[in-house]
């Protein structure tokens, strides 16, 4: 059990509370020591908004994120882990280790206007871990499983504490989505003046040195809302991170914005890290680090070399920037090129807090435990099949993926429902051997079309698992949606909807 003196907590919460620690921060940690770490280690699990693949400073210096970098240099690199290729689906992943597929999130985002959410027959990551002695799990960010009804809320979904937005792209400044506020502290609206990463940021490292000082660990969920869109940054950080004197059009401006925004969130991971530190567990926290999707198609350059963009299921769209670090356990400066992602994450930190997810769910859970790869670096684990989806603009474009024993397979038409519909011209067929070809560069389908109709038998499957009250395509519902004031929910109706439509 951790020892701590009163008199301790509240010089780390004083040292925390503000936007930069204070340059001493080091000395006083090292005469912070827990009597005996605990057990079970405390998880933190830091995940940004559209980060491209070529927008980590590990992967190319004209982005400068030395946290981040930090995080990669003092763990382990996952160099294949794979996200759906847009916001929802990857947080639906994360907190049940399913494809969201099976439970209707995988087709599209959850717009403001949207009554759907993550379904409550879920058992979610945090659920898990409250079974396991996590007792304080906070979430610090953007939520974007679900708004319009309480049940979804992330405290009625296994959370104790909320501090965020419910929406997706809210103004950076403002705090607000369609002109009408969304930042709360739990199910209350909460006025706060800043820089929406910055409040982040400084929300979870403060609560991190609370929850330290507690006698069981920790789960602390950091989903940055940085670097989605809008495109905006405070001056000083365009200054010091971009330059927007050499940009060239919109998208070129929003590009250094964009780089902006990135060098700002590694501040906050920054911030995040020293909390830890100052906890006196860092030994024995595991930070997980990764990006939602990758980087959107219209910045020149940011998923640089893979092929794609978010909203895509090339490689460019769901292999993103990932490592894990827990000193107790992971040797510092590995890496691996073991085929992993996002519904591995619940499976394996249920496993590393002690518990087994067939004990914790009746639900069948796709992901893997990866705790041989973090430890080991071994990569057998992984060899089975690994799915992208998603079907934003049904029924025009439907986007699948399939990846299995080295090839990938991508088809992009109208809803895959019989083999022999590739053979009708309606779709774009690619076929890749990632093992040779991880960029995508050269399709094989024509040489090969007997491993065609072999993946997309699985394809198809795949396919089949979504049920038919799932999350509509993007704008269905969008005509008249009016917002509630303030986003407002009210916790003891559950099941009721707020937010309404305009009379015709």
């Amino acid at each position: 059990m951790l020892i701590r003196t009163s008199l301790a907590l509240a010089i780390l919460l004083v040292s925390i509370s503000c936007h930069v620690f204070a340059e001493d921060q080091s000395s006083f940690v090292k005469e912070v020591k827990a009597a005996a770490p605990n057990q079970l280690p405390n998880i933190v699990v830091i995940l940004a908004d559209d980060l491209g693949w070529n927008s980590v400073g590990y992967h190319n210096t004209e982005f400068k994120t030395p946290h981040i970098d930090s995080l990669v240099a003092s763990g382990i690199t996952l160099n294949r882990f794979y996200v759906a290729p847009m916001c929802s689906p990857t947080r639906a992943g994360l907190m049940t280790g399913r494809y969201p597929i099976r439970f209707g999130c995988a087709r599209a985002v959850i717009p403001p206007y949207r009554d759907f959410g993550l379904p409550t027959s879920e058992v979610t990551l945090p659920e898990m871990l409250s079974t396991l002695g996590y007792e304080n799990r906070g979430i610090f960010g953007k939520w974007h499983l679900g708004h319009r009804r309480a049940k979804w809320h992330p405290l009625a979904q296994g959370f104790t504490h909320f501090h965020g937005h419910y929406n997706g792209a809210i103004d950076y400044f403002e705090l607000s989505r369609d002109g009408v506020h969304d930042w709360h502290i739990g199910y209350d609206s909460h006025e706060e003046d800043g820089y929406a990463t910055d409040l982040i940021a400084d929300a979870a490292a403060t609560w991190i040195v609370q929850a330290a000082a507690s006698d069981s660990p920790y789960f602390c969920y950091v989903p940055f809302n940085a670097p989605h869109s809008p495109y905006q940054a405070p001056e000083d950080a365009i200054e010091r991170y971009g330059n927007l004197s050499a940009a060239m059009g919109r998208n070129g401006k929003h590009r250094e914005i964009y780089k902006s925004m990135i060098g700002r969130m590694d501040e906050g991971v920054g911030r995040i890290l020293k909390a830890v530190e100052a906890s006196g567990e860092s030994d024995n926290t595991l930070v997980w680090f990764f990006s939602d999707n990758g980087g959107v198609g219209n910045l020149r350059g940011i998923n640089k070399p893979l092929r794609g963009a978010k909203l895509t299921v090339f490689e460019g769209g769901v292999r993103v920037p990932a490592c894990v670090r827990w000193p107790a356990k992971i040797t510092a400066g590995q890496s691996t090129d073991a085929l992993c992602g996002y519904i591995d994450i619940l499976p394996t930190l249920v496993a590393i807090a002690g518990g087994k997810t067939a004990g914790l769910t009746e639900n069948p859970v796709d992901g893997i435990d990866l705790t041989t790869i973090l430890e080991n670096h071994e990569a057998s684990a992984t060899d089975r099949a690994w799915f992208s989806y998603h079907g934003q603009s049904e029924p025009a474009s439907e986007h699948l993926a399939i990846t299995d024993k080295g090839w990938k397979l991508v088809v992009n038409g109208p809803q895959l429902t019989d083999v022999n519909q590739l053979k009708d011209g309606s779709h774009e067929v690619n076929l890749f051997h990632l093992e040779h070809d991880l960029n995508e560069t050269t399709n094989l389908a024509k040489q090969n079309p007997k491993i065609v109709e072999q993946l997309a038998k699985q394809l198809v499957d795949h396919r089949a698992l979504q049920p038919k009250n799932s999350v509509p395509p993007y704008g269905v519902g969008q005509a008249g949606f009016v917002p509630p004031p303030n986003w407002a929910l009210d916790p003891t109706d559950p099941d009721k909807l707020v937010g309404q439509y305009k009379s015709k």
